[in-house]
């Protein structure tokens, strides 16, 4: 996740400013737009958990499919896009910012190794000894997979974004040089990994096409990312609002093609896993609305409290984000537990509990993120006197760090993937920690006459 936020709050003279003040130079409308995305997949998750008891037992569903907007609402509400356009945002302006104080490549991939691993460590660890405890403790065996890989569905984010943090020096060199022509190349590469996916679906061997998708990790994710360095270089700048709503409704109207007329689901969590084209299309229409809506945004930002809950929001994000479902998840466990009625999902009194729930969750959250938050917040800075990692540890780390998150995207959490994900991890994070040269013993001088 991009680095921590920094605010400042507007206020009358004599009024104490407890936020801390951000940079002139920083986009304080990026900031927001991050933690908007948050409480959206808060919001998203939360609403996707369908509980129903009844006779037969607990039931575990999506409520949100039986809805016949839901699909169609997708354009709207799939925040991920948008969110790796901010974080490519913050990406180039943090590489730029380390350029110049002469860091290189190897410097910026253990910052983002230990920013974002280290508060994964945690999460790891607590998933393995709950999987196991509650295997040991006799769940059957159905239901804790299901609770499991609930457990583990935001997961797939850390290797995305670990990926795409593993392109930046090289993409932000290309972008200096040939921005459009670099912009181009992934957007062909992603058709391409398209056309040969959707063209096997259906091939008479029995192959499995998904697999060659997940090149679009690359070619699609690293493409919004790289819309991202366009908005750090001001490009939608350029353009009059009347133009950006125009091409926001154009991107939009292609993905009516590409859909209703074309090959590709109308769901955008269908096309999240792995990443198809459509996602550009939609994560471009955002940016240009936000960029529409900037004005309204920049004074909504200036609101004192708005500042504090992006502080209090954004200080915290990848915890936030990290342990958000198992929270809501332990959640509905309690709610089990003490006997709350559990309406039937999707239904009037179902709609109507969710605003409580969705309090109760970000309650649960903060409360839990507040001592957690130290290991996304820990300084990356070498020790004194350690010298820094050598580029094959970073890579080797980096490689390491991917595998676990990858690996529960394409089978789900369990309880073996979560045991030695958690050893890789840990590794990954030694990896990069950085070696303190060995001391210099010298012999004690002695006190007193030296014997003969």
């Amino acid at each position: 996740m991009p680095s921590t936020l920094k605010l400042s709050s507007t206020l009358k003279p004599g009024v104490r400013v407890t936020t801390p003040a951000a940079p002139a130079s920083r986009d304080l409308v990026v900031d927001f737009i991050r933690v908007a995305c948050m409480f959206a997949v808060v919001a998203v998750h939360l609403l996707m958990m369908g509980i129903s008891v009844d006779e037969s037992g607990i039931g575990v569903g999506n409520p949100l499919t039986s809805l016949s907007w839901f699909a169609q609402g997708t354009w709207f509400g799939q925040v991920m896009p948008l969110f790796f356009i901010v974080g490519g945002f913050a990406s180039l302006t943090s590489w730029r910012s380390l350029r110049r104080k002469g860091g290189d490549a190897g410097d910026y991939m253990r910052n983002r190794v230990l920013r974002l691993v280290r508060p994964t460590v945690a999460l790891y660890a607590f998933l393995a000894i709950a999987l196991w405890s509650a295997t040991a403790a006799g769940v059957p065996g159905d239901l804790l997979a299901v609770i499991a890989a609930g457990a583990g569905v935001q997961l797939w984010f850390l290797a995305a974004y670990l990926i795409c943090q593993a392109m930046v020096p090289t993409m932000a060199k290309l972008h200096q040089a040939a921005p459009y022509r670099t912009i181009a190349a992934l957007a062909a590469g992603a058709v391409v990994v398209d056309v040969f996916r959707l063209g096997l679906e259906h091939n008479p061997w029995g192959f499995d096409s998904n697999p060659i998708g997940l090149l679009n990790m690359v070619f699609v994710w690293g493409l919004l990312q790289q819309l991202g360095f366009f908005y750090a270089d001001g490009f939608f700048d350029r353009f009059a609002r009347w133009q950006l709503v125009l091409a926001a409704v154009g991107c939009y109207a292609a993905l009516a093609l590409l859909t209703h007329s074309g090959p590709y689901p109308v769901d955008m969590l269908t096309n999240q896993n792995p990443p198809m084209f459509p996602l550009i299309l939609v994560g471009l229409a955002h940016v240009l609305l936000v960029k529409t809506a900037y004005p309204a945004l920049q004074r909504c930002v200036r609101l004192g409290w708005v500042q504090k809950v992006m502080f209090v929001v954004g200080s915290r994000a990848m915890t936030i984000y990290l342990w958000h479902l198992p929270l809501i998840i332990a959640m509905f466990g309690i709610a089990l537990v003490v006997r709350l009625p559990f309406p039937e999902p999707a239904g009037v009194d179902w709609w109507l509990s969710r605003p409580l729930f969705y309090v109760a969750a970000w309650a649960l959250v903060l409360l839990v993120s507040t001592p957690l938050v130290r290991l996304e917040l820990a300084s990356t800075a070498l020790a004194p006197g350690a010298s820094r990692p050598a580029v094959w540890r970073i890579v080797t780390a980096t490689v390491l760090a991917i595998i676990p998150p990858f690996v529960v995207m394409r089978t789900a959490l369990d309880a073996a993937n979560a045991t030695w994900g958690l050893l890789f991890l840990v590794i990954a994070v030694a990896l990069v920690t950085g070696k303190v040269p060995d001391r210099v013993w010298k012999r004690p001088v002695p006190i007193g006459p030296v014997p003969s």
